[in-house]
């Protein structure tokens, strides 16, 4: 099997930067990988005290499709996050400080309009992932899933609608649902797959229009008996990773 692509999300529902390569830690997600996340006002979050919350308490595409039409950077030497809307509109401050996060929130506050709660506060907490699992973990699919589902309804599917790390070929479609306790070689690095990635209503929104035009979640139950595409893995022993890179089946 082969890495064919490689992602990051530094902020959770913002889109995707590509990696030629990265190096991974044990128990960690990817370097930057949902490193920020825009709290609603109304969302118990604690940053003195930091711990997962539902995506609903933060912008995310589930619940704000307009957002996947913002174009994303970041760029960790300078701590830059710098976010493009539609119509030309700009910011780049840097996204480590707190004066920075405060003007970056309210930027984003004023192009989610009314689907802004109270007022949303920007988080960046070093060590801390706002990702859609409990504990931090890299998520891998396979391209012949995708295919397959595409082939069966009959129209494509781009792949970022999936917001996975790494998209993998060389496995027949679905085979990664069997992997659930078995750990892979990725590169230079040794992951543990620990569940299966079912799939939410974010999955609605097309990445190119930010349109709410597909319904893979249904899609999946009404052709495959489930909603999963995907799974989850930790990070059992660090090393590098870059796309070319083989994955094996310890």
């Amino acid at each position: 099997m082969r890495i064919e692509h490689l992602y990051r999300y530094p902020v959770k529902g913002l889109s995707a930067e590509a990696l030629e390569a990265v190096d991974v830690r044990e128990g960690a997600a990817l370097p930057w990988d949902r490193a920020f996340a825009l709290a609603q006002g109304d969302a118990p979050f604690d940053p003195a005290a930091p711990v997962w919350l539902k995506k609903t308490n933060f912008m995310c595409l589930m619940a704000n499709a307009r957002i996947a039409a913002l174009k994303s950077h970041f760029d960790p030497k300078t701590g830059v996050l710098a976010i493009r809307a539609p119509d030309g509109d700009a910011i780049a401050e840097n996204a480590l400080l707190p004066a920075g996060r405060l003007r970056l929130a309210a930027w984003l506050t004023r192009f989610m309009g009314d689907e802004a709660r109270g007022t949303p506060v920007l988080h960046h907490i070093p060590g801390f992932v706002f990702g859609d699992q409990r504990t931090p973990v890299v998520s891998l699919i396979n391209l012949a899933s995708i295919a397959d589902l595409e082939a069966r309804v009959g129209s494509p599917r781009h792949r970022l609608r999936f917001r996975a790390n790494i998209y993998f070929t060389g496995a027949a479609a679905w085979r990664e649902n069997d992997w659930v306790g078995q750990e892979l070689l990725v590169g230079g690095a040794r992951l543990r797959v620990v569940k299966r990635t079912v799939r939410c209503p974010a999955t609605e929104v097309n990445p190119l229009t930010a349109e709410r035009d597909a319904w893979p979640v249904k899609e999946l139950r009404s052709h495959f008996n489930h909603a999963d595409l995907g799974v989850h893995a930790e990070v059992l022993e660090g090393g590098k990773i870059a796309t070319g890179d083989s994955i094996e089946l310890v």
